[in-house]
């Protein structure tokens, strides 16, 4: 999933360059999916797990696919966008929901129901990256909140591209930002439903991912929605506190097991 993602935002290539090596990375994972000798450490290492997890080969492919939208979502001259909510989930699904199909085959689960909250953790973690990287993403001509979002908020697409450096957003930015956090705060409740889904040891570290995502996304809350003058961020000390309660967490699990 790394490899793929490098691949896909080495904008020192052009995206027809970086879309040709996709086809030739995927093309070599499909080769060694299938059984063919391979030296790269990571088809290894993904083959046994797939193998072993039973993962979906689908899904792998849905996440190369996720990461190419971006490659040939538009011309490389005009600005990549999505039109409605609806493109927009695709998009999440995509990229973030398939880590989540694939890291509950490794936690280990038994109700077919978890699979549908996963996808939505993984909606959930993606929205909340949106709202930390709307700055970074303009800078690269990328605007991931939905057009028509911005219309009701009376936002231009080209007011969040050519945002002042270091000034902080304006109402409409800031209701809009709101609105993407309310949507996001929908499916965390999605993440907190799947948690006793997930086989009792693999628990703790999906409350960890959990948790950190979610106190992110509480971080850009509590800054009134300004993404702008500084990247939110969650606290080393902070993630090192929700760590030790996980590390608890899993000792008292297999204590209890």
């Amino acid at each position: 999933m790394r490899q793929a993602d490098d691949l896909a935002d080495d904008e020192v290539l052009s995206r027809e360059e970086r879309r040709l090596r996709l086809d030739s990375w995927l093309a070599q994972w499909r080769k060694a999916a299938a059984g063919e000798a391979t030296s790269d450490a990571a088809f290894l290492a993904v083959r046994d797990a797939t193998t072993r997890f039973k993962i979906p080969l689908t899904l792998l492919d849905e996440l190369v696919a996720g990461v190419t939208m971006d490659l040939n979502h538009a011309a490389s001259d005009q600005p990549d966008t999505y039109a409605t909510f609806n493109e927009l989930y695709h998009y999440c699904y995509l990229v973030a929901s398939v880590v989540g199909l694939v890291c509950i085959h490794i936690f280990g689960y038994s109700n077919e129901r978890a699979e549908k909250l996963a996808e939505e953790t993984g909606i959930a973690f993606q929205l909340t990256n949106i709202l930390r990287d709307v700055a970074e993403d303009a800078e690269r001509n990328r605007v991931y909140l939905p057009l028509d979002d911005l219309a009701k908020r009376g936002v231009t697409l080209d007011a969040l591209l050519h945002h002042p450096a270091a000034t902080p957003p304006t109402r409409c930015e800031r209701l809009l930002f709101a609105s993407v956090a309310m949507q996001a705060e929908t499916y965390y409740r999605s993440a907190r439903e799947l948690l006793p889904l997930i086989a009792r040891e693999s628990r703790p570290a999906l409350w960890v991912l959990v948790t950190i995502y979610h106190a992110l996304l509480k971080r850009i809350e509590r800054a009134d929605y300004d993404v702008f003058t500084r990247r939110a961020s969650v606290p080393t000390a902070q993630k090192l506190a929700i760590l030790a309660c996980g590390l608890l967490r899993m000792a008292w699990a297999r204590i209890a097991a």
